[in-house]
């Protein structure tokens, strides 16, 4: 696709919002292509589904193992090869090292399943049942050297049931994901989303709060 924005997606597991970006770029949503997906698990089922679709795909090793400067190195060497515009996360289970950040800031785009600044981290869908809240969601977010900390772009929101449990919450956030990432990207892509003085941009004015899909 002539002109397209090339972008990386970087998973660990199944690459669920990995197919859905995939599937916007098909339908045309997205004026951009998936140049690489890159998982740091071997046997990630996101990568077969990648090459499935003929996407190229690629494991990223290093000889430190944990070691997370050698990781963004590995990471920036296979990125700059496939002329990555933008990387994507998308369920890539690793912190990232501080000097890969600064590298792509401004390029660097996370999904995480709340409704950022609440429950950073993990295991988010059981402390929001824990916590009682009335809503729940998934944030994309340019991604800082903190953790889940980066300004946020778009939320996806609904309201928490009386029978919800994790697993139905898990399900129906993903659900959103799948609307939000695209869109973001697509933003990005278009040229409407951007970075500048440590602030999201859309359209040229500064994000001082999320756009809202949903409740």
């Amino acid at each position: 696709m002539q002109g397209a924005l090339p972008f990386a997606v970087l998973i660990s597991g199944r690459g669920s919002n990995m197919l859905a970006l995939a599937r916007a770029v098909d339908e045309g949503l997205i004026a951009g292509r998936v140049a690489v997906v890159i998982s740091d698990q071997p046997q990630a089922a996101g990568l077969a589904e990648a090459r499935r679709r003929g996407l190229a795909a690629e494991v990223v090793e290093t000889a430190g193992g944990t070691d997370r400067a050698a990781l963004g190195h590995a990471l920036t060497a296979i990125l700059e090869r496939h002329d990555a515009k933008l990387v994507a996360l998308a369920g890539f289970m690793r912190i990232l090292d501080a000097g890969f950040v600064r590298h792509w800031q401004g390029r660097l785009l996370n999904i995480h399943p709340s409704l950022l600044p609440a429950h950073r981290g993990l295991h988010t869908h059981r402390r929001v049942l824990a916590a009682g809240d009335a809503l729940h969601g998934c944030t994309v977010h340019f991604v800082t050297a903190e953790l889940d900390a980066g300004p946020a772009v778009i939320q996806g929101r609904l309201a928490v049931q009386p029978g919800d449990t994790e697993d139905s919450l898990s399900a129906r956030v993903q659900q959103l994901e799948h609307i939000i990432y695209p869109r973001a990207v697509g933003w990005f892509a278009g040229g409407r989303l951007g970075w500048k003085d440590g602030a999201a941009m859309l359209d040229g004015r500064p994000l001082t709060t999320p756009v809202i899909e949903g409740a």
